[in-house]
């Protein structure tokens, strides 16, 4: 890999330095889980103690609509619950400005002069930090050619330093990659730490197993491939495992799309090639409604029994009696490294595939584990709040902030492969004169 320009190389001293982090943690306008604040901190305090000046960016969730365009500006999309969380941790005031809104579509339509006289108070010292909106409040975040360039030129234009901090943001983005074209840029620690552990999945002790679940299939099957290639046995979960099973055995499962039908369907062409790779969990969850685990209107399937044609509800877990079975249990014990993407219920209401899951993974002492992604972490800490702070400090854990990203740089072969990682390296460091 080519070298990465890093911040411990950055003249910041006296100058506003525009960090892009991954603080998408605020869900029912609370922060539940500070992991992928917290690990942003060293970088922070870096560029605080040199005499750097902040101004901070990041998404949270997805507020615009892929089919119409239009940017939603609901509270649940707000970055005020992380700002507050900030604020009561480094003991530094934050100042989220305001933009001109469009009227007809949502969202900012660009960075305007408002913002000039909070640049010149930052420069001065008299206020602590900026902390812009959600930056997907952005028409230009998202946006492609001219819209794109146009809303980079300005966010470069707030500040003489770029540090992308963000490794769980691998989206090429305008504020992961367009900034880079106009600012010396520079990787903050935890990119950097990011990209050098990813050496635990690229170069394993094997058996290697991984364990993908989730919602999301058509960011997961370029991976998942990738991954079949690479690893000795995979188990899926979430709405990925339902897409599949209803390809296999069809069955017809409420909730399942086309699209994810079709999805699935070259999965299992792909699964073909790799006999015996992929590990089955043979117990899952149907659930008569979404709204809650409520008595009597939920039940266990053993997938092998099912009758092609069988119409089921909602699939809402892998239940944990396929983690008792044989050929899983042994699967997952006689690994030496386990690889976990995945959530295996739909949360909060089902999550004793889960809970056991992490349970047996921690049980295997000898393996290496490496945990990836925001709402796997959550959920390992909310199931099993004493394991997660145990496996904070065992050597044998290792806590990824981006579990997407670490999908995309396997299917890419090696990090430079990520968008804003060759902005970083191609663009970055001193290149630009300040």
């Amino acid at each position: 890999m080519k070298k990465i320009p890093k911040i411990q190389d950055a003249d910041i001293k006296g100058k506003i330095v525009l960090v892009r982090v991954d603080h998408n943690v605020a869900k029912e306008h609370v922060v539940k889980d500070p992991f992928r604040i917290d690990v942003t901190f060293g970088t922070l305090f870096n560029i605080l103690s040199k005499g750097g000046k902040l101004i901070l960016m990041s998404h949270v969730g997805r507020p615009r609509d892929k089919k119409t365009g239009k940017i939603s500006m609901n509270s649940e999309y707000n970055i005020k619950p992380i700002v507050d969380y900030l604020e009561k941790k480094l003991y530094t005031k934050f100042i989220v400005p305001d933009f001109k809104e469009d009227s007809k579509n949502g969202g900012y339509v660009g960075i305007d002069t408002s913002v000039n006289l909070l640049i010149k108070k930052l420069r001065k010292g008299e206020i602590d930090g900026i902390y812009l909106p959600n930056i997907r409040w952005f028409k230009g975040e998202e946006a492609d050619g001219i819209e794109a360039e146009k809303f980079g030129e300005q966010l470069a234009g707030l500040a003489d330093v770029f540090v992308n901090d963000a490794f769980g943001s691998w989206r090429p983005h305008t504020s992961t990659v367009r900034v880079a074209d106009h600012l010396p840029s520079f990787a903050g620690y935890l990119m950097q730490h990011e990209i050098e552990n990813l050496d635990r999945i690229y170069f394993p002790e094997s058996p290697m197993l991984a364990v993908i679940g989730g919602a999301k299939f058509d960011t997961k099957i370029g991976s998942l491939h990738s991954l079949l290639k690479k690893i000795d046995r995979l188990i899926i979960g979430g709405i990925v495992y339902n897409a599949y099973l209803s390809v296999k055995y069809g069955i017809h499962i409420k909730g399942v799309d086309e699209e994810q039908l079709e999805m699935a369907h070259n999965f299992l062409e792909i699964t073909k090639r790799y006999p015996n790779k992929l590990i089955e969990p043979p117990f899952v969850v149907e659930s008569d409604t979404l709204d809650g685990k409520v008595e009597g209107k939920y039940r266990i399937h053993d997938v092998r029994k099912l009758k092609p044609e069988t119409k089921l509800n909602y699939i809402v877990d892998v239940a944990a009696e396929s983690f008792e079975e044989k050929h899983v249990y042994d699967t997952i014990m006689n690994a030496k490294s386990i690889f976990i993407n995945a959530v295996m219920g739909y949360t909060p209401y089902f999550s004793e595939g889960s809970r056991r899951l992490y349970s047996l993974i921690d049980e295997n002492r000898d393996a290496n584990k490496i945990f990836g992604g925001g709402d796997t972490l959550q959920e390992f800490r909310a199931t099993l709040p004493g394991k997660y702070i145990h496996a904070v400090d065992d050597p044998k854990y290792y806590f990824f902030a981006g579990g997407g990203t670490i999908l995309k740089a396997i299917h890419e072969g090696n990090a430079s492969g990520l968008e804003p990682v060759k902005a970083l390296i191609r663009n970055g460091g001193n290149k630009f004169e300040i």
